[in-house]
């Protein structure tokens, strides 16, 4: 069984930067899509960022283009959250997925984290 673990959340102000990171494991993530999705208290699930096996192909939420950037080193079975400029509404509790397609939705994601949360103050 596969295991995504992330890390790297926490408080910060309005306009501070935070790297997220999910570590993956117990299992080869060779060709998975690796996503990032968001979900604030009382609200759904969200897609923020996803980055295909080679890298060649990313996408990204409306609300964080241009602000935050998905990459992965899959030598080290890492996938990584840029994000920069934050907002109060970036707060939320953020998640890593992986999937063998690129999907915008948490619907049909095979493997999920736990989640690290993301507190940023006004």
């Amino acid at each position: 069984q596969g295991q995504l673990v992330e890390s790297g959340g926490g408080l910060v102000q309005a306009g501070d930067s935070l790297r997220l990171s999910c570590a993956a494991s117990g299992r080869t993530f060779s060709g998975y899509v690796m996503a990032w999705f968001r979900q604030a208290p009382g609200k759904e699930r969200d897609f923020v960022a996803a980055i295909t096996w080679s890298g060649s192909r990313t996408a990204y939420g409306d609300s964080v283009k241009g602000r935050f950037t998905i990459s992965r080193d899959n030598a080290k079975n890492t996938v990584y959250l840029q994000m920069n400029s934050l907002k109060a509404e970036d707060t939320a509790v953020y998640y890593c997925a992986a999937d063998l397609g690129l999907k915008t939705t948490p619907r049909g994601y095979d493997y999920w984290g736990q989640g690290t949360q993301v507190t940023v103050s006004s």
